[in-house]
């Protein structure tokens, strides 16, 4: 088998060691205090890696807190109703992971009597979990000398290796430089070094424990461009009335958000009277205004009047859920 050639010519392996033992004695002192990592149960370990996607951690943290409330456990997770599920995760966007986490806790409990796969190749199989997921439960619950590449690990290792890596010399190079005696907290030092000293823009390398090894120290450029923001006013009708509020349920068949419940749409308002209240809204590239307006609505097909009381157990959209804080009826 030919040997896998290092991530930087002129990294020597006491090099690579010492890489190793400066992050790890970094994270040590440094690392956040979260509440994910306050155990090895591999249940949170994956919980908070499917919240955590396209999410930021402060966004998660309240998510995660309550989502473990309702489901302590993968088997009481397994047995709720996709509606519960999905109303424990509202606010979180991209519901397709709350589904996949739903249905891979049904697999866990009906195929493996309730224990995780320990081994990365196993955790694949499940639902929603891929290679990322997979090497970050492994390392971090199961303690398997396998290397995770997210956003943060990718750049870390681009500006440390000072070359352009990508797809596969990626995972390659991650695991060279992965510390086989501690790979979880390993793992987590190189994420929580992308996320907070070795950032896209501005990395504070003064502080950064490995710079000393580092080939560009923060010069190497990000390529990748942002999407532009496009701009979008939309308007909602807010109904609320005898402890009710009217809600419409998006198609189950829809591209975003399926099943998912939400304020009517308000047709015809464009400069005509005074919205309620106006509030910000981004979704993905698209900066929606959004305006609130109350009243009787017209009641529109698919709509129901849904109790005050039970609103926290609906799976509301995250737009809708902020619509109805805002009017303090959350």
């Amino acid at each position: 088998m030919k040997k896998a050639q290092p991530i930087s010519g002129s990294f020597s392996n006491s090099q690579q060691q010492r890489l190793r033992r400066s992050l790890l004695a970094w994270y040590d002192h440094h690392a956040r205090d979260l509440p994910w990592r306050a155990n090895r149960d591999p249940y949170r370990v994956w919980l908070s890696e499917i919240m955590l996607q396209q999410t930021r951690v402060a966004a998660v943290i309240e998510h995660y807190h309550e989502f473990l409330r309702r489901f302590p456990t993968v088997e009481r997770l397994a047995a709720a109703s996709e509606s519960r599920v999905l109303a424990a995760f509202s606010g979180l966007g991209y519901y397709r992971r709350a589904r996949m986490l739903h249905a891979a806790a049904k697999v866990i409990v009906r195929e493996h009597g309730g224990e995780f796969p320990e081994k990365h190749e196993g955790l694949r199989e499940l639902p929603g979990i891929g290679r990322y997921t997979a090497a970050a439960i492994a390392s971090i619950a199961f303690d398997e000398p396998v290397a995770v590449v997210d956003g943060n690990v990718e750049r870390v290792l681009q500006r440390v290796s000072g070359k352009r890596l990508t797809g596969e010399e990626l995972w390659r190079a991650a695991n060279e430089l992965l510390d086989a005696k501690r790979p979880g907290d390993f793992n987590q030092a190189m994420m929580e070094l992308g996320a907070t000293v070795c950032t896209p823009r501005a990395p504070a390398c003064l502080t950064c424990p490995v710079v000393e090894v580092c080939a560009t120290r923060g010069e190497l450029a990000v390529t990748a461009q942002p999407l532009p923001q496009k701009k979008r006013e939309i308007h909602y009708e807010l109904d609320c009335r005898e402890g009710k509020v009217f809600l419409v349920q998006r198609a189950q068949d829809a591209s975003l958000m399926a099943g998912m419940w939400e304020l009517p749409e308000k047709v015809g308002a464009n400069g005509v009277g005074t919205p309620s209240y106006t509030l910000r809204h981004s979704i993905t590239v698209t900066d929606y205004t959004v305006k609130v307006w109350r009243g009787s609505t017209a009641s529109p097909p698919g709509g129901k009047w849904i109790p005050v009381g039970r609103l926290t157990q609906t799976p509301l959209t995250g737009l809708a859920r902020k619509i109805l804080r805002k009017a303090d009826v959350l």
